[in-house]
C-alpha cells in the first residue's frame, strides 16, 4: 500500500490484482483447516466459509472494477492520484456500500460470521485447533481486516490525500498519518458492525449475494463506463 507520493515498498503496476490475489489465499487455509480436523463441525464450517468467501469475492471484484475504469490503471499510487479532484466514494457511493458489505463477508465478520457460528458449529473450522494454530488463525483474520481497510481507503477514500490539499505538496509523514487514520476508521467500523448487527442465516447469506448484490453490482459497473462515454467526463481514458 502506498503511504504517500513515491512512498511504497513495491509500486506494482498490477497492485490491485496482487492485493486481491493475496486476500484470496485465505480460502485455502480455512478449507484445509476444516478438512484436516476430521470433525463434522469443523468440516461444515470450512465448507461454509469457502462458499461464502468465493461468492462475495465476485461482488468485491466487480466493485473494484468500477474504480479501475475511472482511474484507468491497476497501480494503487495512480489510483490515489486520480482522486485528487474528488474521492471515488462520491460518484461510486452505491458501489462503495456493496464493497463494504462484501468486505465484511470476505473477512467473516458479523453479520456474515457463519463459518464461526458458535451457536451452531461451536467455533466452525477452528473447533479442533488451539494454541499457536489458533493464534495464527486470528492473526490472519485481523491482518485481513487491516488489509481490507487499507484497500478501501486507497480505492474509495483518496488514500493519503486530504480534501482541499494538493497531493504533490503533502509531506510524506502527514500523508502516512492521513492514511493511518482512514485505516483505523475502517477497523473501528468492523468492530462497530460486530456489536450492532445480528447474524444472518446461511441460505439467506448466499441468496442475498447471488440474487441481490451481484446483479446490482454488475448493473452499476455497466452504468459507469456508459456515463463516461456519454458525457466524456474522464477524457484521459480515451
Amino acid at each position: 500500500m502506498p503511504l504517500g507520493p513515491g512512498a511504497a515498498i513495491a509500486d506494482l503496476e498490477l497492485g490491485v490484482l496482487y492485493s486481491l490475489a493475496i486476500s484470496s489465499i485465505g480460502v485455502y487455509g480455512v478449507l484445509l483447516a476444516g478438512w484436516s480436523a476430521n470433525e463434522s463441525y469443523a468440516f461444515l464450517g470450512g465448507l461454509r466459509s469457502t462458499s461464502q468467501m468465493i461468492s462475495y469475492e465476485l461482488v468485491l471484484s466487480t466493485c473494484v472494477l468500477a474504480v479501475l475504469i475511472l482511474a484507468g490503471t491497476f497501480n494503487l499510487t495512480l489510483i490515489v492520484e486520480a482522486q485528487t479532484p474528488i474521492w471515488f466514494i462520491v460518484p461510486l457511493a452505491p458501489l462503495f456500500i456493496l464493497f463494504v458489505v462484501s468486505v465484511l463477508a470476505e473477512t467473516n465478520r458479523t453479520p456474515f460470521d457463519l463459518p464461526e457460528a458458535e451457536s451452531e458449529l461451536v467455533s466452525g473450522f477452528m473447533t479442533e485447533h488451539s494454541s499457536i494454530v489458533f493464534t495464527f488463525f486470528f492473526l490472519g483474520e485481523y491482518s485481513n481486516i487491516v488489509l481490507m481497510s487499507a484497500l478501501s481507503a486507497t480505492l474509495f477514500l483518496g488514500g493519503w490525500g486530504m480534501p482541499m490539499l494538493f497531493i504533490n505538496v503533502t509531506p510524506i509523514s502527514l500523508s502516512a498519518l492521513v492514511l493511518a487514520i482512514k485505516v483505523c476508521i475502517g477497523c473501528f467500523a468492523f468492530v462497530w458492525f460486530r456489536a450492532t448487527l445480528p447474524r444472518m442465516k446461511f441460505d439467506s447469506l448466499l441468496n442475498f449475494c447471488w440474487t441481490g448484490m451481484l446483479p446490482m453490482a454488475i448493473a452499476l459497473v455497466l452504468l459507469v463506463p456508459s456515463i463516461i462515454i456519454a458525457f466524456d467526463v474522464v477524457p484521459y481514458l480515451n
